[in-house]
């Protein structure tokens, strides 16, 4: 029985060293990026993402925690406004800061997470006009901490916040063509 019990205990750890090693080699940063074409120019969605009450209009995290507190700043639009929220493990807590606005092409922000883990990233929304549409891009990107890396060897995070951006940019299409 005792030997059973090694066994079991040294397959066990090779497996974990195996994936703390494996953590290793992902990259130190990450990156998620979704676009789509909204049938509408540049100057009507922007005020959507530059104005963070706008934001929450079309926001996938809006729904996430319907009891979410928001507090937004006044003004709500331009560099230096903010968004800060405090909800359920869905949304989490954090704070959205507009660091700079190149009207009506991009939008950047510092996205700070507190809860459930701390986290900065920059998230970037960047409108291109093709005609009488506009692509807009949703690029979030930031450090891959070892945890991070460790976390990505079980979750697609591409795949998990990147249907978050689809969702908002889906909103974003159905409210700006509307």
């Amino acid at each position: 029985m005792l030997q059973v019990i090694t066994i079991i205990a040294v397959v066990l750890a090779i497996a974990i060293a195996a994936v703390l090693i494996y953590a290793t080699t992902k990259p130190d940063v990450f990156r998620v990026a979704r676009s789509t074409t909204i049938k509408a120019p540049p100057q009507e969605i922007f005020p959507l993402i530059s104005d963070l009450q706008g934001f929450t209009t079309w926001s996938p995290y809006e729904h996430k925690d319907p009891a979410m507190k928001r507090e937004i700043s006044s003004p709500s639009s331009g560099k230096g406004a903010t968004y800060a929220w405090d909800g359920d493990k869905n949304v989490g807590t954090g704070k959205m800061t507009i660091t700079d606005t190149a009207a009506p092409s991009q939008v950047t922000i510092k996205l700070e997470f507190t809860r459930p883990f701390e986290a900065n990233n920059v998230v970037d929304f960047i409108l291109v006009p093709q005609g009488d549409s506009t692509q807009v891009t949703w690029v979030m990107q930031g450090p891959n901490a070892y945890i991070g890396k460790v976390m990505s060897v079980f979750i697609n995070m591409d795949k998990m916040v990147g249907g978050d951006f689809e969702i908002g940019l889906a909103n974003l299409k159905r409210i700006s063509e509307a």
